[in-house]
């Protein structure tokens, strides 16, 4: 939204400020007066009221400026590799998932697909159609939220206690944020996808993959220090990979920094150099490797800006498949949902917009940190698999900055004369301008087993911000008296 023109005593001529439909400009432009066009519409119906009440509170600048600082303060490094069970704590039984909460009887296709396919590699049932029965019953199982144990899953999200998990750290506060290691793109669990090649590649990823990158990550830690993944994030923005949908030149830095390691410790943790060859190979051969390590940094940033009152400052975006929630600084854990969207993109194969699911995943933690789809402009790459243009992505940028509390000065856009990516979706902002956050996302099959049909572009349902929006309200000094 541009701002208003100011009039100025002693210019030499008069400016109209216009704005919403352009007849009345065009009238005055047709008489030669200056005319200023400002693109202003009005608030999200019915928010006015809550509006007013959360710009009134004196907590508020204070709120956000705190919450801005701590995000932007911390730095991201990798520091181990390690299974749920022992860094989350997961039990035989226990399974975490991306989004709000849900129970399996409004899972979506895909978040049921990776259960079942969960439920096969922890041995629960022998074959995944078994494990319907399984959770219908609920006697012996439960589903989280990765959020609420300081995880985040990509796409369907599914952690069991045999997966092997980034464990990210700030050195500053010790906080540590946790995810799961990428499988690749197609069928895969995270995707829906339950067959036979999913689980062989998940117990191949267990058997192997986890503990070698476990040495490797261990031995860097020990010889020169943790891994800097912001520092990382803040190359790959300048190297053309916006870290959501394309993380190409991420993954080929952590390669650079954890290859001679895999070598060099591969033989004392146990694995010849087939193993070390193949591990480096899926590594680098997986474009979207580093996905698993840009949503912790991410969320461990977002995490410390959390629980301060007064702030309209959104700390984490994700969805199940059916909902879609945010959680916003100033009211806590509560979450605030409304129906997830369909992705509107470019799809595999001969699939379509019948075949895919409602978005899912909680991938849209690189969003609410300021990348992803508020980094388009730096990565024109990526307009080819989510289906829109160059022009777009710069918009998309400029648009959000809208939106936004600050910029982030480590994370900057070249093309954009280096401007900070746009940082801390405020609610206020959203209600205020009926800018809704944009965010690339892939598309899962509607179906539980096909695994990825798409890729594209999504934003959340409107509905979630005038929700937490009146949430504030009512948390603001005098409210309710």
């Amino acid at each position: 939204m541009s701002e208003p023109t100011v009039v100025t005593p002693g210019a030499t001529g008069p400016t109209v400020v216009t704005c919403g439909a352009d007849m009345l400009a065009e009238a005055v432009a047709g008489q030669a007066v200056g005319v200023e066009r400002v693109d202003w519409r009005p608030p999200m119906p019915g928010t006015e009221a809550d509006l007013a009440a959360v710009a009134t509170d004196p907590r508020r600048p204070d709120a956000n400026r705190r919450a801005v600082e701590a995000v932007l303060g911390v730095t991201a490094t990798l520091v181990d590799v390690a299974p749920a069970s022992e860094v989350l704590g997961l039990e035989p039984g226990q399974f975490l998932h991306a989004g709000p909460p849900i129970g399996w009887d409004r899972a979506s296709g895909p978040l049921r697909g990776a259960l079942m396919g969960g439920a096969a590699l922890e041995g629960l049932v022998a074959d995944p159609e078994d494990a319907v029965a399984l959770f219908e019953s609920g006697s012996s199982v439960s589903l989280e939220p990765c959020h609420h144990r300081s995880a985040v899953g990509p796409m369907a999200g599914v952690v069991t206690p045999s997966m092997w998990m980034w464990v990210l750290e700030d050195g500053t506060t010790g906080r540590r944020t946790y995810c799961s290691l990428n499988e690749g793109l197609g069928k895969v669990l995270r995707y829906g996808a339950y067959g036979p090649e999913v689980l062989a590649r998940l117990r191949w990823m267990g058997e192997v993959l986890g503990p070698l990158l476990q040495a490797s990550t261990r031995a860097v830690v020990a010889e020169s220090g943790p891994v800097d993944v912001t520092g990382i994030l803040t190359q790959m923005l300048q190297m053309g990979d916006e870290a959501h949908n394309r993380n190409r030149a991420g993954t080929l830095m952590l390669l650079r920094d954890l290859a001679p390691a895999m070598v060099a410790s591969g033989a004392d943790a146990g694995f010849d150099g087939s193993d070390v060859a193949q591990a480096l190979r899926f590594v680098g051969g997986n474009d979207h490797f580093f996905l698993n390590l840009a949503m912790p940094a991410c969320k461990l940033a977002l995490d410390a800006g959390r629980d301060i009152p007064g702030s309209t400052m959104v700390v984490a975006m994700a969805r199940n498949g059916t909902d879609f929630g945010i959680q916003v600084s100033g009211t806590g854990d509560e979450w605030f949902t409304g129906p997830a969207q369909v992705a509107e993109g470019l799809f595999l194969g001969d699939y379509g917009p019948d075949d895919a699911n409602a978005d899912i995943g909680d991938s849209a933690i690189t969003e609410t940190a300021g990348i992803g789809g508020f980094a388009m402009a730096t990565a024109p790459a990526i307009v080819r698999l989510v289906g829109g243009s160059v022009p777009d992505a710069l918009a998309t940028t400029r648009r959000m900055h809208e939106i936004t509390l600050a910029e982030n000065p480590r994370w900057s856009v070249p093309v954009l004369e280096f401007q900070g990516t746009p940082t801390g979706i405020d609610v206020s902002k959203v209600c205020r301008t009926g800018i809704l956050p944009q965010i690339n996302t892939g598309m899962a099959g509607r179906v539980a087993g096909v695994g990825q049909v798409g890729a594209g572009l999504v934003t959340p349902p409107a509905e979630i911000f005038p929700q937490s929006l009146a949430a504030l309200a009512a948390r603001t000094p005098g409210a309710g008296a």
